[in-house]
């Protein structure tokens, strides 16, 4: 076998502005379900204004804060992961990744304290505390815990593929020449970002 055919035989097709859109279009649909439940949480707050801001001083606004200078500079360590990679400086890439994952611990480790702090108080859906709540606190904490609970397990999946990059990016899979993946991987973990900053002053800023 000639050395033309022996590299044709061993040619990986790469489309890489096809996998951005791909990641694109994935996001926009992740953007509708959350957007659906923002419209849904607007809706019930403009009908229960009072309940809603009496449910929201159970919160505890500090651990809203923490978590979300938390989430903001986890995003900023990804986009150096990003860079560093794209300068060809793999060890530094790799740790900005692991940081990431890092700060995405204390996130989940922070929210586990303060959901075990609310379920602690009985206030949890189907609880008899909650139930003694008026129905806008009721609908106000169902919505806490969905929409919270949801973000948490894009928490998750986010730290599942940023590992799996990071293990990439060690085996030389991700590189200079090629980290299409890594910056979908950014962008995902960006998105979860976003959909926290939300989150945030809806459920521990109105009071």
């Amino acid at each position: 076998m000639s050395t033309a055919e022996h590299a044709a035989g061993h040619h990986v097709h790469r489309d890489d502005e096809g996998a951005r859109l791909g990641m694109w279009l994935f996001l926009f649909t992740e953007l509708l379900l959350f957007g659906g439940m923002f419209i849904i949480y607007s809706v019930y707050r403009y009908v229960h204004q009072a309940e809603f801001h009496l449910a929201a001083k159970e919160l505890n606004t500090l651990f809203g804060t923490f978590n979300t200078i938390i989430l903001l500079t986890s995003s900023l360590t990804m986009a150096l992961s990003i860079a560093a990679i794209q300068k060809d400086k793999k060890a530094l890439s790799v740790f900005m990744q692991l940081i990431t994952i890092l700060f995405a611990a204390f996130f989940m480790v922070n929210k586990y304290f303060e959901w075990s702090a609310k379920i602690h108080h009985g206030i949890y859906p189907g609880s008899d505390e909650l139930l003694m709540k008026s129905n806008g606190e009721i609908l106000f904490f169902g919505l806490y815990y969905i929409m919270t609970g949801l973000h948490g397990l894009h928490v998750i999946i986010g730290v599942a593929v940023i590992a799996y990059m990071t293990v990439g990016t060690v085996k030389g899979k991700i590189n200079s020449g090629s980290f299409v993946r890594l910056e979908a991987a950014g962008l995902y973990w960006h998105l979860v970002d976003i959909i926290w900053i939300f989150l945030f002053p809806l459920f521990y800023l109105i009071t």
